[in-house]
């Protein structure tokens, strides 16, 4: 649950560096390092042939959640009611579980005076 809050809060941010349309480099909350074409291009800037980079910088940022709280009063009368019994029923199932006392639990049972099976001569198959 923390690690869910933790990543459901952060902001990320995903930057990439594509060269003639490849991903060059991938970096999460920080710069794309650069290829190193640009400073080869930037030394033949002063041919007119070449105007245009081939490099670009693309970036996504995923704002997080800033806003923690809920209003439980905005709940429904019958979601309430599931709230309060789900919690219950679920909080139940640690309670320690109390045994029956049996009171003849002590007392040996009735000693048989013939084995019946062989008597009436019944076996199990």
């Amino acid at each position: 649950m923390a690690m869910l809050l933790l990543l459901s809060t952060i902001s990320w941010t995903v930057e990439k560096h594509l060269c003639m349309g490849r991903v060059m480099d991938v970096a999460l909350f920080n710069h794309a390092e650069d290829c190193g074409m640009k400073a080869g291009l930037a030394l033949l800037e002063d041919a007119p042939s070449v105007k245009k980079h081939c490099c670009a910088d693309e970036a996504f940022t995923m704002q997080g959640q800033d806003d923690l709280t809920r209003d439980f009063s905005k709940f429904d009368f019958s979601q309430q009611v599931f709230l309060v019994s789900f919690t219950n029923a679920y909080l139940d199932l640690f309670k320690d579980s109390v045994e029956n006392n049996i009171p003849f639990n002590s007392y040996p049972p009735p000693t048989l005076a013939e084995d019946l099976n062989i008597l009436h001569q019944v076996f199990l198959i």
